[in-house]
């Protein structure tokens, strides 16, 4: 007799047909198939259970419960939560035990909208449907919850407003009142028509739970993300011990060479290369170069703010003043380049590569957040590089964030009468890396060894010879290329 068992499928299930029904006895008998739960079985003979229940969980709810829909936190996330829980909406209540690793939780509802999506049988809830039945009390706490935590509705009404306006939001609104109306979820519209309208700023921000909720309520979004980067850098900082190396360039003349070859260094990094002496040239004699203005104007403006001992005193105290003094360094440093706005925040999202920074819409939100971390750190050294590596994550400006970045950094340290940091094109790869991997990787420790490790190169950037400096850096390799020599850290002593 032919075999009406379809043993290539993982799941079998028991049929009305007595001929299936024991060629499917026969099977458990041989070895075959394995029974896993009341009239279901399998031809994976080697896997778990449970892991063959979970992954094909919407085949056996298909089967068991033509009708039902797949609803409250299941229909957004479509998988048993980590601790085996699934909820449908079906005519009745129950709970169900007998599927290994699994508890199906039917909970009596409204049968399914216009809205709801057919699938093979059963139903997946709308949207709204989902986020309306989210708003409903739940006996039971996180995995085992109906609901999803408050926090991921709240994140998805803000990501809406972010990025549709409150056009966008309000036109949502309307649809969770359409479908509150034709399912009877009066109460549960109610919840989250509060929420909507604290995100709006049309009702108290009490209700909302998410620092990020309150902060868009309250005008100020900010990238959620990053701010776990900066508390991430904030927590590795904080109670660490960071050597003090005191300037050594406290006269004008040597605090201006420092800042020529660091205006140097950092514009080479950001693209815009010089022979060191026509650098020089640029910075001596305040001339563009032929054919180069733009960049003779990157190296005159860097410098302009760098060889300012009063302007690179100041730090921020507050978060207006971060605005300010970033604004109005970004304007002198981007002068000659008036096409890309210096001194404006930017209108546009950007991105370097794969990497896309803190959206527009939330720039003065994320440095808003950010400045409490930079507040609270004590070490110069500290908040030196946390300066450095927020405005280098939020990119605040449309170009010249690299550069801003490091100037802030520098500030911190000049008006704290500490060495100032110069990255020199040799360990440029290095220093990117490491920015890198604390951005992509939430990985801090490479970034501080770095920036320590600079410092300590720096150090040795001291004196007013023009002459003898250049050669200390070819020494050191500073000009080379990434590729093709490392830096060396040569102790100089002035006799």
């Amino acid at each position: 007799m032919t075999s009406k068992v379809d043993v290539t499928k993982e799941i079998i299930f028991a049929s009305s047909d007595p001929n299936v029904s024991r060629q499917i006895s026969a099977m458990v008998k041989s070895g075959r198939l394995k029974k896993i739960a009341p009239r279901l079985y399998t031809s994976n003979l080697v896997d778990s259970f449970e892991s063959i229940v979970r992954r094909n969980i919407i085949d056996i709810l298909v089967w068991r419960y033509p009708g039902a829909i797949i609803s409250h936190r299941s229909a957004q996330e479509m998988r048993p939560t980590p601790q085996g829980d699934f909820f449908l909406t079906a005519s009745y209540s129950k709970r169900v035990t007998d599927l290994p690793g699994i508890t199906i939780n039917l909970i009596k509802g409204p049968a399914a909208d216009e809205g709801d999506m057919p699938y093979n049988g059963i139903f997946i809830a709308s949207e709204y449907r989902w986020v309306l039945e989210n708003m409903q009390i739940s006996r039971k706490t996180e995995h085992k919850s109906k609901t999803l935590p408050i926090a991921q509705i709240e994140d998805k009404l803000e990501k809406i407003l972010l990025l549709g306006g409150e056009d966008q939001l309000n036109a949502y609104r309307d649809h969770l009142r359409q479908v509150s109306v034709r399912l009877d979820m009066a109460q549960e519209f109610e919840k989250i028509n509060k929420i909507i309208s604290a995100l709006l700023a049309t009702h108290s921000a009490d209700v909302l739970s998410t620092p990020s909720a309150k902060a868009m309520a309250a005008g100020m979004p900010f990238d959620k993300d990053r701010i776990n980067l900066f508390e991430i850098l904030f927590n590795a900082i904080k109670d660490e011990y960071f050597v003090y190396r005191a300037n050594r360039n406290r006269d004008e003349e040597s605090f201006r060479l420092f800042s020529f070859f660091e205006s140097y260094f950092s514009n080479y990094i950001e693209g815009t290369e010089f022979e060191i002496d026509e650098a020089k040239q640029i910075v001596d004699s305040g001339i563009p170069i032929p054919r180069r203005d733009e960049d003779s104007h990157d190296i005159l403006g860097t410098f302009r703010i760098l060889s300012n001992r009063v302007e690179m005193s100041r730090v921020p105290t507050s978060t207006d003043e971060l605005y300010s003094i970033l604004q109005s360094r970004h304007s002198v440093l981007l002068s000659g380049r008036p096409h890309l706005n210096p001194g404006i925040f930017k209108t546009v999202n950007n991105r370097a590569g794969n990497t896309e920074f803190v959206d527009y819409h939330l720039v003065k939100g994320t440095l808003n957040y950010g400045y409490k971390f930079y507040s609270a750190l004590k070490d110069p050294f500290a908040r030196a590089i946390f300066m450095m590596f927020m405005i280098s994550e939020v990119h605040p400006f449309n170009d010249g964030n690299g550069r801003v970045s490091r100037i802030m950094m520098n500030a911190e340290l000049v008006q704290a009468d500490q060495t100032r940091i110069i990255v020199p094109t040799v360990f440029r790869e290095d220093y990117l890396l490491a920015l890198r991997k604390l951005s992509r990787q939430q990985d801090p420790g490479a970034y501080i060894n770095v920036m320590v490790k600079l410092q300590k190169f720096s150090d040795n950037l001291y004196g007013s010879d023009f002459t003898e400096l250049k050669e200390y850096l070819r020494q050191c390799n500073a000009y080379e290329e990434p590729s093709q020599a490392k830096l060396e850290i040569i102790d100089r002593i002035i006799r």
